[in-house]
């Protein structure tokens, strides 16, 4: 279906917006997203966050809303809640946060006081603001402890992370990441929180579409709060979730709301109830399998082509590149704005231990969910490796940038979005 039947309502009413959404489908169609936070998600989703359920204010929880009218968005919201609690096998949901961020904003509000202490990933070394950078509200109202990966292996020292906590003794620990490629072990972080009696907080924003077909173990059966984002491996539309145990349900509700948002976006709600749909098909875990085999090829692809990869290799969707050894000269500034002239997105990104600033950086961090929701495998990795080596080692030499963007243009038509 093309733009024009998708917005001519738009088209029609406001050209401007129109010729603003039609360059970004352009955009989306012509180029390859390799960010591994990013995903194209189905029509069906598309068009239940299209709804008028965006008309409906919803304040409160299935039963108990603040305003008439909400038979269908009652409905909805436990339609979503059921599937969740099936395709992740916990006591309870929350599908109200608005983003990732904001779901762990409300846990860190049921768990702690301001001053409290939290153990979680160095965002230097794979973490995520919202566990703690020191302008956001994390690391505004807590006082934040980070465990680092190990400089030899570049992966998680369970040892260290226990003596940290037995040192520090945290109020709440948070496993987790945003930029970390290996295999975690949740059941450890737990048994380690169990130790110095504090709560455990999962968050797999990242990784969820791997745990919801267990290509991941999950930390649903041993952490107090596991919290995810809907769109990356999911697969679903921009938003955030609670799953926690059932003593802390209660409390897990009214931090996000009335303790942090209004009304609930019920047509995004309604997209994370198609997701979730799609997520509990067959299909879907064939579609995970096959995001890990595309990683793993790239991976070795780049490696292949005399590259480094941090934590020397992936479990996972995603995985970070060290520029250092083959591109010396290159940050990761330059190497993520050469590949978008030549139509592959990436973003830079720190990695363990990084001399340069965090708007320089030695790394670029890849991930494959996006280019599996377009068809592409094992094989179309090894060129797209070919490609990203060709337009770093010229060094964003324009010819060699137009070489690669036409024959990226030739891979993407032959790819449609969904």
């Amino acid at each position: 279906m093309s733009a024009e039947t998708d917005y001519a309502a738009i088209a029609k009413s406001d050209p401007d917006v129109y010729g603003i959404i039609c360059a970004e489908e352009e955009r989306q169609h012509d180029t390859l997203e390799l960010i591994a936070s990013e995903n194209h998600v189905s029509r069906p989703v598309r068009q239940a966050v299209g709804s008028v359920l965006t008309n409906k204010y919803a304040e409160g929880y299935p039963g108990r809303r603040y305003y008439g009218g909400c038979v269908n968005m009652d409905a909805i919201e436990e339609l979503a809640r059921q599937r969740a609690k099936k395709l992740f096998g916990c006591d309870h949901v929350n599908v109200q946060p608005h983003a990732g961020a904001q779901a762990n904003a409300a846990v860190l509000l049921g768990v702690l006081q301001p001053g409290d202490t939290i153990l979680s990933l160095d965002l230097a070394h794979g973490g995520h603001l919202s566990h703690g950078l020191k302008v956001n509200m994390s690391g505004l109202l807590y006082n934040i402890v980070g465990y680092q990966v190990d400089p030899k292996t570049e992966q998680i020292d369970y040892a260290e992370v226990r003596r940290l906590a037995l040192e520090h003794k945290p109020k709440l620990l948070i496993s987790g990441a945003s930029a970390y490629p290996r295999t975690l072990d949740f059941s450890k972080f737990s048994e380690i929180a169990e130790e110095v009696g504090a709560t455990h907080m999962a968050d797999i924003a990242h990784i969820a579409g791997l745990v919801a077909t267990g290509l991941h173990c999950s930390p649903v059966p041993t952490a107090d709060f596991v919290t995810t984002t809907t769109h990356k491996t999911l697969r679903g539309p921009r938003g955030g979730m609670i799953m926690c145990k059932a003593d802390w349900a209660k409390k897990c509700d009214s931090r996000i709301f009335p303790g942090s948002q209004g009304g609930p976006l019920m047509h995004c709600i309604a997209g994370k109830a198609v997701a979730f749909a799609e997520a509990l098909k067959p299909e879907f875990k064939t579609y995970q399998e096959q995001i890990l085999k595309n990683a793993q090829a790239l991976g070795e692809g780049l490696e292949s082509l005399g590259n480094r990869l941090v934590a020397g290799g992936t479990d996972t969707h995603l995985m970070l590149l060290d520029l250092r050894p083959a591109y010396p000269d290159v940050s990761g500034k330059n190497a993520e704005l050469w590949l978008e002239q030549a139509n592959i997105i990436t973003n830079k990104n720190m990695i363990p231990f990084d001399e340069r600033k965090p708007m320089e950086t030695s790394g670029l961090r890849l991930g494959t969910p996006a280019l599996t929701t377009r068809g592409l495998k094992e094989d179309h990795m090894k060129t797209v490796a070919g490609w990203i080596d060709q337009v770093l080692r010229a060094q964003g030499d324009e010819a060699v940038v137009a070489q690669v963007r036409g024959d990226v243009k030739t891979m993407c038509d032959q790819f449609q979005l969904p």
